[in-house]
């Protein structure tokens, strides 16, 4: 092993050590691939070996998958908080993409194997689905562009706010019951009572007022219910 930059060498006798046990013929550079074993009948084992986590080991990988289904990729196993959260973004990464990952610590040749190729079949969040046809459904028009930073886009809420602070620029403070009924937003009096962009003052119980910032926000972003 190097005494100082690891090598993809280095990593080739423990993995070849692991796959024999398991019973499997092994041999280094067939083709294109780093490690190819061979058992019975069954299909081939592809590992490609690399010195750190890349794209072009992630790509590498997935074209072995044309030869067969059963690829893994083996890199050092990196220690301390860094090397942890590496290791499991690029397992999950892995199982994405159906392959395997192993690791190998090269001070003593341990080798851990984090993860099996199979079939990735994610797990959907009802939830989730749930929030974003929700707020696709409530936004009034596309008023953003994608790809856009997500400071400042306009949400459903922000156009809600908008209505709200539309009803006072030309009510003048007005009860909350009262800007509900005009804006159509249901949760009126909760949305200026919690007054998250500091657009709204309460003048009185139960009554709102809209404050120079709303004002400012409703002459710069519009009215959502007129067409841009």
């Amino acid at each position: 092993m190097s005494a100082t930059k690891p090598r993809e060498t280095d990593l080739y006798l423990p993995v070849k050590t692991l796959l024999e046990g398991q019973g499997y013929e092994v041999k280094g550079e067939i083709g294109a691939a780093d490690v190819v074993g061979v058992r019975g009948d069954e299909d081939a084992v592809v590992v490609e070996l690399k010195t750190s986590f890349s794209l072009s080991l992630f790509h590498q990988a997935i074209e072995r998958q044309a030869i067969t289904d059963v690829v893994y990729i083996a890199v050092p196993r990196s220690s301390g908080r860094a090397g942890l959260k590496a290791l499991t973004a690029n397992k999950s990464l892995c199982r994405r993409l159906g392959l395997g990952l192993i690791t190998v610590r090269l001070k003593d040749g341990l080798v851990e194997v984090h993860a099996d190729p199979s079939p990735y079949k994610p797990r959907k969040s009802a939830l989730k689905k749930t929030r974003l046809l929700r707020e696709f459904a409530k936004r009034t028009g596309d008023p953003n562009s994608g790809g856009a930073t997500r400071q400042g886009l306009m949400t459903a809420y922000r156009q809600d706010a908008l209505r709200c602070a539309r009803v006072l620029s030309q009510q003048g403070p007005t009860k909350a019951s009262e800007v509900a009924r005009l804006s159509g937003v249901e949760k009126a009096r909760l949305m200026m009572a919690n007054n998250h962009y500091g657009w709204f003052e309460k003048v009185a119980t139960g009554i709102y007022g809209l404050c120079p910032k709303g004002a400012e926000a409703l002459a710069q972003l519009g009215d959502p219910d007129q067409a841009p």
